[in-house]
């Protein structure tokens, strides 16, 4: 299975990006997907996640409010719409897929992106 994180770029407070992780290798719609990220010197947090069973999304309070979570299973594809970015989004995001039942916790996750990385210049 393989992981293709982007969109990531600079972008100023306030403004917007929109994140796409494609997979393939597996059949994208029986794996659960989330989004992470992981600023310079601390640990890698959870941003956002949804389930394959029912498409529900689920956010961690870096993601709740601003940013939005969707998944295209006819493209393979998984989204992260971020809007109202602020200088503390800043970070590398990583896509993660499987079969996962805590969907916060990243050992959970089987597969990972390469990363994109999102600065956001205040």
């Amino acid at each position: 299975v393989q992981l293709q994180a982007s969109g990531g770029g600079l972008v100023q407070a306030g403004g917007s990006l929109r994140l796409s992780c494609a997979v393939s290798g597996h059949t994208f719609s029986s794996y659960t997907m989330g989004w992470f990220r992981q600023a310079p010197g601390k640990e890698r947090e959870f941003v956002a996640a949804i389930r394959w069973t029912d498409n529900s999304p689920w956010y961690g309070d870096s993601g709740k409010g601003r940013f939005t979570i969707a998944r295209d299973n006819a493209k393979n594809t998984m989204y992260l719409q971020m809007n109202r970015l602020k200088h503390e989004d800043t970070a590398v995001y990583y896509c993660a897929a499987g079969p996962v039942e805590y969907l916060e916790r990243a050992a959970e996750y089987a597969y990972w992106g390469q990363g994109t990385q999102v600065t956001v210049s205040s």
